[in-house]
């Protein structure tokens, strides 16, 4: 007869109701593209402003432990759902995902990849989004003030007070609010995240493509240009993701491939609203690493 704790870990290996329902479809994901499949989903529109709800360091955590005994052989199907993050940490985790699969990773966005998000999904060898999917710019923020936004602010006040010196009082107050450290720290963002994107393109979805160095200049134009995107917040649909030369797979053309990657997302959105959980990387196999609001909040008091 199985004692308690026996017991217990029963109960906690089969898991919620939530937990058993998305389980079921990353199954039948898996038995649909004979691959792994590791979804990566934060709660941040559920759960808006949460901290570590974007793309952090501990997130390696989760990756390391459901990558931990898979076969590597058989690739990687990444499912993403991300607002973005902390730059270091999307490098950190693509050169991670890149070396335990050899580089056969395709993303899967089933609704939004923005960001850091849109940078990880540039790192692998194909995209697979639907008619309802977004990638975004990937123009860095500081605090939320994008990076581009602070250089064209401050090259407008330059040629103005250049051309009419009577408009320093005008933009004095403005241009006070940045110091000189902080452009800089700002165009050092800019070229590290173009920098980052351009390398992913031509060692992974672009390696072989005959055109790729004019290929990666659009792309990377198209996707870091404020100017351009306008908006960090610009949803781009996955015709205009084919349209800047990214590599894209209509998941409309695999019907079967398309039920059961929406009945994932489903599954998590469901997951993000009822429960605490603010933050999912789990596999195919069950293996999973949850983070929790009351969790999270437990051990802010704690400390």
């Amino acid at each position: 007869m199985p004692n308690w704790n026996n017991l217990l870990n029963e109960v906690s290996a089969i898991g919620s109701a939530h937990d058993v329902l998305r389980r079921k479809y990353l199954r039948k994901l898996h038995e649909e593209t004979k691959r792994n499949i590791i979804i990566y989903y934060s709660g941040w529109l559920q759960k808006p402003g949460f901290p570590g709800a974007g793309i952090n360091d501990e997130d390696k955590n989760g990756f390391m432990t459901t990558i931990n005994g898979l076969d590597r052989k058989l690739g990687l199907d990444l499912v993403l759902h991300t607002p973005g993050g902390d730059t270091a940490a999307t490098e950190s985790l693509v050169d991670y995902l890149r070396q335990m699969f050899n580089g056969d990773i395709r993303a899967i966005v089933p609704q939004i990849a923005m960001s850091g998000g849109t940078m990880i999904a540039c790192s692998c060898k194909v995209i697979l989004m639907g008619k309802q999917s977004s990638l975004g710019p990937v123009d860095p923020q500081f605090n939320g003030i994008p990076a581009h936004g602070v250089i064209e602010e401050f090259r407008r006040a330059y040629e103005e007070i250049r051309v009419d010196p009577a408009k320093i009082p005008v933009w004095q107050p403005i241009i006070a609010k940045y110091s000189p450290a902080f452009i800089g720290e700002c165009q050092k963002a800019i070229a590290w995240s173009e920098q980052l994107v351009r390398d992913w393109l031509a060692t992974g979805m672009l390696a072989g493509d005959a055109a790729r160095d004019q290929k990666i200049d659009r792309i990377v134009k198209e996707l870091t240009d404020h100017a351009l995107t306008l908006s960090h917040a610009r949803h781009l649909s996955a015709e205009t993701c084919v349209e800047m030369g990214l590599s894209i797979e209509m998941l409309e053309d695999k019907q079967a491939l398309q039920d059961a990657v929406l009945s994932i997302h489903h599954a998590c959105m469901l997951t993000m609203s009822q429960t605490g959980a603010f933050k999912i990387i789990e596999n195919h196999q069950g293996a999973a690493f949850i983070q929790a609001a009351q969790v999270a909040q437990m051990i802010q008091g704690i400390k």
